[in-house]
């Protein structure tokens, strides 16, 4: 398996629309890596997308993805949803007479995903026009524990804390990858989990800077309740005990360039966590 990080960036990306703070002006100038599209990961072998955030399909123009076996979704929300029209665009050739789809790409949905696809931002309704209006979808809903084979590998959905959203642990021979592409809140890996060779999960909110410790958000803040914190994130890696870690959804608001989090990954490594800062268009074997 090989795992490449299509976007890096979060809720907000970098640079964010028209934003002229130093981060954002930095990331136009020098494009990757300083800049990070929204949050999405393909995994070369079983060739499985997960998530289609607005920039999909830019995304997926500059990557090394030949073809797509299947996609899934973590969850519902619009910054891991938002660019799922790309399946319509990649199968479809509205010239041809009679009409048909040029492809029929598989769509594996976990339990609670197509619940919330049915209650949110006409998820729904789109897929169900994709699937029965024009064909270039085939919509696969999963159970809890319910196990899909793609080529050699197989992939198993597992909601975390929050239970709406869903994690995948990818197998392929005697190598395990975990990918974790968001909300990590309250959630402590367990033992199956463990010394997995590759965790790709979400930074956390940067409650403090992580060089200087000064507080970039209020103590009192929502956030604080609701989204896990990079000193979270640290925690549930010493626990996970992966032999290697990359760190991806960074968020533009948490206004962390890519020099400082070198200088950070140099840190955590010199202290023996096998940490890495994931960026836009990294491929890693696992």
């Amino acid at each position: 398996m090989r795992i490449e990080f299509l976007g890096t960036g979060g809720a907000t990306t970098t640079p964010r629309p028209l934003c002229r703070c130093r981060l954002c002006t930095e990331a136009r100038t020098k494009g990757v890596p300083y800049s990070r599209s929204g949050p999405s990961i393909f995994v070369h072998g079983p060739d499985l997308l997960i998530d289609t955030p607005e920039e999909i399909k830019d995304e997926l123009n500059r990557s090394q993805v030949a073809q797509i076996a299947a996609v899934t979704y973590s969850h519902w929300h619009p910054d891991h949803t938002a660019g799922r029209r790309v399946l319509e665009e990649m199968n479809i050739d509205w010239r041809a007479w009679p009409r048909a789809p040029r492809g029929t790409t598989d769509v594996y949905l976990p339990q609670q995903v197509a619940v919330d696809f049915r209650n949110w931002m006409g998820l729904w309704d789109h897929f169900r026009y994709m699937e029965e209006g024009i064909g270039t979808i085939a919509v696969h809903e999963l159970t809890d524990g319910q196990m899909v084979t793609l080529g050699r590998a197989t992939v198993l959905p597992f909601s975390l804390a929050e239970e709406y959203v869903y994690a995948f642990l990818l197998t392929e021979g005697d190598r395990r990858a975990l990918i974790a592409p968001d909300e990590l809140k309250g959630w402590s890996p367990p033992a199956e989990l463990q010394e997995v060779d590759i965790a790709v999960l979400p930074m956390g909110i940067l409650e403090f800077h992580p060089l200087t410790r000064k507080r970039l958000i209020h103590q009192d803040h929502g956030f604080l309740r609701l989204e896990a914190t990079f000193d979270e994130t640290l925690e549930i890696v010493e626990q996970l005990r992966a032999k290697q870690v990359y760190l991806a959804h960074i968020e533009e608001m948490d206004q962390i360039a890519f020099d400082e989090l070198q200088e950070l990954e140099s840190r955590l490594q010199g202290d023996g966590l096998p940490i890495s800062f994931a960026y836009d268009t990294l491929v890693v074997d696992v």
